[in-house]
């Protein structure tokens, strides 16, 4: 019998496994896929770490979770730089004095903001309605039309006009000259992959993989006093209320007899046309030199039962019939949710880190 029976061997399962433990708790860990590590889950392929489920660049501000990361592996100084394409012209992201050099020929910050506001007029808006507007609001027709339109279509499956405007609201604009994506004070990849720390977290802690515990709930529910769920909230409840909506996304991975194929770690494809919308080029993440390279074209794909969800989609609808599977949860009996998945939100790691720790506090303090 097992203190805690945790599902799922991404960041929060491994962290609350890890800190339980120390606390003298026992934990068993179920994980359906074959391997731990969730969606940070890297493996070594051509001596490079690639990021089987897309890229993941740590970044927090949070001294706390920067500090604990850390204590799993060695971080590098990578910075998160990416670039858009398209139609052959590439741009610098986030959108700055680069792009907007680019783009318009304008080399201050207020000429940048000039240009904007002259293409904003007739779209401006008090309360942008939709996604659209909300980006013409902040970068202007041009850039919207060339670097958000196509790729963000894709990304959802929903034209942008159909999609709320809190989406766009998370994507940087600067009038510098910085091509760093985020602000924060920490960021880095570690040195060897993610897939360490997991192992690392999980060292003194029981796992099975291989093991689904929604198809075989009523023998693991016996082995442990509590359970943390950190997977879908609405399968753990049998889609009562029905279906809550997912992107799902789907990776070709290839390895390249090329030095180095694009340049950089991270191309966003923004035109409509072309159906992937990134390629990622994983040995730039730790500045390898290796001889050959691995690349992934990542495609956004509607979810269905029996695919992976990545991406909850927070529009107003689904968070309305989240609020039922969170009121179930609440009333579940010796059952905690947590993670993107358990509580229907779109999680960074850092979050999930700091999410995880606080379950922890609250349950074991």
């Amino acid at each position: 019998m097992y203190d805690y029976l945790i599902v799922g061997s991404g960041l929060f399962g491994a962290i609350f496994a890890c800190e339980a433990g120390k606390r003298g708790k026992t934990c068993l860990v179920v994980e359906k896929r074959g391997h731990v590590g969730g969606n940070i889950y890297t493996e070594e392929i051509e001596g490079i770490q690639v990021h089987r489920y897309g890229a993941h660049i740590f970044h927090t501000s949070n001294r706390e979770v920067w500090d604990y990361i850390r204590q799993f592996a060695e971080f590098n100084r990578y910075t998160n730089s990416p670039v858009a394409c398209y139609k052959g012209e590439m741009y610098n992201l986030p959108f700055n004095m680069n792009t907007f050099h680019k783009m318009w020929g304008v080399i201050t910050p207020e000429e940048a903001k000039k240009k904007i506001e002259e293409q904003k007029k007739q779209y401006d808006t008090k309360e942008p309605r939709n996604l659209e507007e909300q980006a013409i609001r902040l970068v202007g027709k041009d850039i919207y039309e060339k670097l958000v339109k196509g790729y963000t279509e894709k990304q959802w499956g929903r034209k942008a006009t159909e999609l709320p405007p809190e989406i766009i609201k998370r994507l940087p604009v600067r009038f510098t000259y910085d091509n760093n994506y985020f602000n924060d004070c920490y960021q880095g990849i570690p040195v060897g992959g993610y897939t360490q720390i997991i192992e690392k977290m999980l060292e003194r802690t029981d796992v099975r993989l291989n093991t689904d515990y929604l198809t075989h709930r009523e023998e693991l529910r016996q082995a442990a006093e509590k359970v943390v769920y950190t997977g879908s909230v609405d399968a753990y409840f049998d889609y009562r209320y029905g279906e809550l909506e997912y992107r799902s996304v789907r990776f070709e991975t290839a390895v390249l007899e090329t030095e180095n194929y694009q340049g950089n770690a991270v191309v966003n494809y923004t035109e409509f046309e072309v159906p992937y919308t990134r390629v990622i080029e994983h040995k730039h993440f730790e500045f390898g030199s290796q001889p050959v390279t691995v690349i992934s074209r990542e495609y956004s794909a509607a979810w269905k039962k029996g695919e992976e969800p990545y991406y909850p989609v927070n529009n107003e609808k689904n968070n309305t019939l989240y609020q039922k599977y969170a009121k179930l949860a609440q009333e579940e009996r010796n059952v905690l949710f947590g993670g993107r998945l358990g509580k229907y939100q779109y999680y960074d790691m850092h979050h999930v880190v700091a999410e995880a720790l606080k379950a922890v506090r609250d349950e074991l303090s």
